[in-house]
């Protein structure tokens, strides 16, 4: 059974950073493709950040290019996202995927 437990979220200032965290279990974590997505109230789910299985490639979101940074550690079953310069636009509830499920998500609030 897959679990995705995400962590690390909070309340910060514009111009604030940010490390969330996200544990992997149920699966062959050291394959597997995973991804940062993000839902803000009252929108769709948006893609964020994904890293290949063994974290060579990484690819980003135009909107948070050059000031997140997605990572993982697969000896200990960890996703990271490093956010840095954190906007009140970045506001929302961020999850952990991979192909076969989703985490429950952490809140981002980032005020102005």
């Amino acid at each position: 059974q897959v679990q995705l437990v995400e962590s690390g979220g909070g309340l910060v200032q514009s111009g604030g950073s940010l490390r969330l965290s996200c544990f992997g279990t149920g699966f062959a974590f050291s394959n597997t493709f995973m991804k940062w997505n993000r839902q803000a109230p009252g929108k769709g789910v948006e893609f964020v950040a994904s890293i290949s299985s063994a974290g060579y490639t990484k690819t980003y979101a135009d909107s948070v290019q050059d000031r997140f940074i997605i990572s993982r550690d697969n000896e200990k079953n960890m996703l990271f996202l490093e956010m840095n310069d954190l906007r009140p636009e970045d506001t929302a509830v961020y999850f952990c995927w991979c192909p076969t499920g989703r985490g429950q998500g952490t809140q981002v609030t980032v005020s102005s």
